[in-house]
């Protein structure tokens, strides 16, 4: 299924007449904007949990690192267009795959990072003790940790995102006039924009995963065993799958514990684009929805793992 294809015709002649660098503006501010009003609506159908979100998120957004690495992110990003790779005509791929990947780590960084920070320090400092003895729930407060660490990671990923697909439209204008080439058309600029994004939207589910995790393993663990197990899942969570695919995978002890790892640990693998962007393939909106609803899954699972460990937490 095509995106095109959930679009009435009119409208999407009238978008394509637009540059593709507006088009990126556009829809990032549309996403920022369905971030406000998806937390608006969920304010007035559920007041406690969002209580809690709405001080998490303003935490992390005032979190110093979130705008050490929002800048440092943007410098970086633009830096990547410039670099010279040698690839013989496959710069565009490159850029795409280091941006990528660097959002992606990025925002992990920042959410496990907070996810860590905000549960530990109130249960060490008895700050959830005070909060849950006013008429809000353990289930509440859970639920509203978990939202409020996903507020400033999804507006990093908008942000970082916007200048990155900037990045690869003006990088495809940018080779051409150093090879003297034709100047591309908006169409092929676009092209390249399209094919790339959603790679974001699949790195936000991981990143969103890995949220889920640090808040459950933070009811229990403080902030440093948080991040080293965190960064264990990451690099299982993408290794497991290809333990169990490679030919390393024929050996039975191999076999059992990639199998072993790749049910218990999330299939990190799932959420990577590089294979796509590597042969210049669009992933399809049917992927998209695949990996939605894994990630929705295992979140919902994670986010029972942190009841279950939360509800007879001591917090005396």
């Amino acid at each position: 299924m095509q995106l095109a294809n959930l679009i009435p015709a009119d409208v999407w002649k009238l978008w394509n007449r637009l540059d593709p660098a507006l088009q990126i503006v556009i829809v990032g501010t549309l996403a920022l904007g369905a971030l406000f009003a998806f937390y608006g609506i969920a304010r007035l159908l559920f007041p406690k949990v969002m209580a809690i979100a709405r001080t998490t998120a303003k935490e992390g957004w005032a979190h110093p690192l979130f705008w050490v690495e929002l800048v440092f992110g943007a410098m970086l990003l633009w830096l990547f267009v410039f670099l010279p790779y040698n690839t013989f005509g496959e710069d565009v791929k490159m850029v795409k795959d280091t941006g990528l990947k660097l959002i992606t780590l990025f925002t992990i960084g920042l959410s496990v990072f907070t996810a860590s920070v905000t549960i530990a320090d109130e249960l060490e400092g008895r700050t959830a003790l005070t909060l849950l003895s006013k008429p809000i729930g353990r289930r509440q407060f859970v639920f509203g940790k978990f939202l409020g660490v996903l507020a400033p990671a999804f507006s990093m990923f908008v942000i970082l995102g916007v200048i990155f697909l900037e990045g690869v439209s003006y990088k495809v204008k940018y080779d051409a006039r150093e090879t003297s080439n034709p100047t591309p058309t908006a169409e092929q600029k676009r092209a390249e924009v399209v094919q790339v994004s959603p790679g974001l939207v699949l790195a936000f589910f991981e990143t969103a995963v890995l949220t889920s995790i640090a808040i459950a393993i933070s009811t229990r663990w403080p902030m440093l065993p948080n991040l080293m197990t965190c960064f264990a899942i990451y690099v299982l969570g993408h290794l497991a799958p290809l333990l169990v695919q490679s030919s390393v995978g024929q050996m039975p002890l191999v076999t059992f514990v990639g199998r072993l790892l790749a049910t218990i640990l999330p299939a990190l693998e799932y959420f990577n684009a590089d294979t796509s962007i590597a042969a210049d393939i669009t992933i399809p909106l049917e992927y998209l929805g695949h990996a939605f609803i894994y990630s929705a899954i295992y979140i919902t699972i994670a986010m029972l793992a942190a009841l279950l460990m939360f509800e007879d937490r001591d917090l005396a």
